[in-house]
């Protein structure tokens, strides 16, 4: 027969390792339900409260950049495709590797389209230009650009025609105000010039 104080210290040492045991099962519990879903990697909250289109001739050459301002001065274009509350989804040059993956297969894509999402609204003035980066014909190239409130419903806030007329040539598609509520109190197409600011920043 084992002497009570032995059987008192097995007994001390058997409740210490079965604790022991307990606290690392559970601490192995809370760790594997915090393992991230591998399928949610790279999701990106693609959320939009505003989207800018700028369209020109399906199979067109020609290169067209979107440049635009937002209320604090931040520039989006094709050198700073995300800043602020805005990102640059797809910077479109004309024919020059423009594919697409359909089916998980490169195809060559005709479609000459920009777009730029802002994620969220900031009151103040926004201003929407166009450059015509890279032309290949004499004449002018017409560009279409629409600016849309996604939020609580679908609005246009400007859809209009417009021309460029060769390399460099940038133009002020859209000026437009948002006030503190995120509602649209002004719009206007006074000229603002805004690619010297951003090769400046670039610089």
């Amino acid at each position: 027969m084992k002497h009570p104080a032995l059987r008192a210290n097995e007994d001390a040492f058997t409740d210490l390792l079965f604790n022991a045991l307990l606290g690392f099962t559970f601490m192995f519990v809370v760790a594997f339900a915090l393992i991230d879903d591998p399928t949610e990697t790279g999701r990106v909250d693609n959320k939009a409260e505003i989207l800018i289109t700028v369209s020109w001739p399906d199979g067109h050459p020609d290169d067209v950049d979107t440049i635009v301002e937002d209320p604090h001065g931040n520039l989006l274009w094709y050198h700073n495709r995300d800043t602020g509350l805005m990102h640059l989804d797809r910077d479109d040059r004309g024919l020059f590797q423009d594919r697409v993956v359909v089916d998980g297969v490169s195809v060559s894509s005709s479609i000459n389209q920009e777009t730029v999402s802002v994620r969220a609204l900031k009151s103040g003035e926004y201003v929407v230009n166009v450059l015509h980066y890279q032309s290949n014909y004499p004449e002018p190239l017409p560009v279409t650009v629409k600016v849309e409130k996604l939020n609580p419903e679908v609005s246009i806030v400007h859809y209009a025609n417009m021309e460029l007329n060769g390399v460099g040539h940038e133009e002020t598609a859209v000026r437009f105000r948002l006030d503190s509520d995120g509602n649209v109190v002004d719009t206007n197409t006074r000229a603002k010039p805004l690619l010297i600011r951003a090769v400046g920043q670039k610089s």
